[in-house]
């Protein structure tokens, strides 16, 4: 089988569907337009497919003509609340956005569903496409999991992939990863600091909190950076800081928010205690309360060092040397596929998708309001997951 001609001839419905996804951007659990719409594209396939229960999910299994083991191949469907500033003529106009595209992985995805399908006959074993929502900080991949996902095939699947396109930093068209850590684990320490308010002419007849979470907030800096070693880092930004209300109120309350991101469970484990103590320790020490909630998001993202490898060498057999390239370190990014990884084995890939002609390094991340993919990834992407499945079922 050809799979890459094959992608090839569906390129113009792919960027039909990724264009009319791109306009319709749905965020959190509930999908329903973007769910009726990647129904519509499996509809006619020989595919057993069921919806979920608590979210807006999409299982579909294609039973191959031979006997063998399941293979899962993952899209994530949800977009972001960011009101898009690019100016493309099929730009979304609800407030939302596709700024992490997850509309081109949806594509691609119902575009591997669909050659594969093509070749069901020759295929040794089963496919079982997720289409989860809520990978954008709703922890959709633990909910389908939850629901029975890893059973819809009647047996665990054998090895798992997925793919996510990035903005800036890759060229157009490559490939790449690696087995063991490929991205960060996710985490949110939530810090309220109390103090007594006061006139702010008079701040020693009051109990500060701003300068208290401010204390805080560098503190913890410093922490991180004598507590961890540089080659097992983690990293803290703080992304809200909120208190008063006017210039010469010195407020009650001081509350803010931080991303935590770290490599390993160690690490994992450490900073969890660590940083809600030294929250503790820095009130105790201006005479304030504090409230610091250390809440565990996404753990790390682990490749199989076997699977990647395979799907390295799967890249490379598909589209040629120069499409694949390694990743030396891990991304600092998060991701509810390690949800999945934990429990099987396999691979994230990352697939370059800059605006044509653009400069990978000087492109808008994934996220911005002026992220844009080119349409152009979607056929290769499309022809890699299929390639992953069908040589997965044949190596067995």
């Amino acid at each position: 089988m050809n799979l890459r001609d094959d992608a090839r001839a569906l390129s113009d419905d792919l960027v039909r569907m990724r264009r009319t996804l791109h306009r319709i951007p749905e965020t959190g659990l509930n999908l329903p337009r973007t769910q009726e719409a990647v129904l519509a594209e499996l509809d006619g396939l020989p595919l057993e497919i069921s919806t979920g229960a608590g979210l807006s999910s999409v299982t579909a299994v294609l039973r191959g003509g031979r006997p063998g083991p399941a293979v899962l191949l993952r899209g994530d469907m949800d977009a972001l609340p960011v009101a898009e500033r690019t100016g493309l003529d099929f730009a979304a106009d609800n407030g939302r956005m596709h700024a992490c595209g997850h509309d081109l992985h949806t594509t691609m995805l119902t575009g591997a569903a669909k050659l594969l399908s093509a070749h069901r006959d020759r295929l040794a074993g089963d496919v079982l496409f997720m289409f989860q929502p809520g990978e954008e900080g709703y922890d959709g991949a633990g909910q389908m999991l939850a629901e029975g996902l890893l059973d819809a095939a009647g047996r665990r699947p054998a090895a798992a992939y997925a793919i996510h396109v990035l903005s800036a930093g890759l060229p157009g068209g490559v490939f790449r990863t690696r087995g063991g850590t490929a991205m960060a684990a996710s985490n949110v320490l939530r810090v309220t600091v109390r103090g007594a308010g006061g006139h702010g002419s008079m701040p020693h007849r009051a109990k500060d909190p701003v300068q208290a979470g401010c204390a805080m907030v560098t503190a913890l800096q410093a922490w991180i950076t004598r507590t961890f070693d540089v080659f097992d880092p983690v990293i803290l930004t703080v992304g809200t800081f909120h208190a008063g209300t006017q210039q010469n109120v010195i407020p009650d309350t001081a509350v803010f928010e931080a991303t935590v991101r770290s490599f390993s469970d160690a690490a994992q484990a450490r900073v969890k205690d660590g940083t809600v103590e030294v929250c503790r320790g820095i009130a105790a020490a201006y005479g304030v309360g504090v409230d610091a909630e250390f809440v565990e998001m996404y753990p790390v993202t682990v490749n199989d060092g076997t699977e990647a490898d395979f799907a390295a060498d799967a890249v490379r057999e598909a589209l040629g040397e120069e499409r694949f390239t390694p990743q030396p370190q891990p991304l600092q990014g998060s991701e509810d596929f390690s949800r999945v990884l934990a429990e099987v084995p396999g691979a994230m890939l990352f697939l370059g998708a800059p605006p044509a002609g653009a400069d990978p390094e000087r492109s808008a991340n994934n996220h911005s309001p002026l992220a844009e993919f080119d349409d152009a990834v979607l056929a290769d992407g499309a022809a890699v997951y299929a390639e992953l499945a069908a040589r997965r079922l044949a190596a067995t």
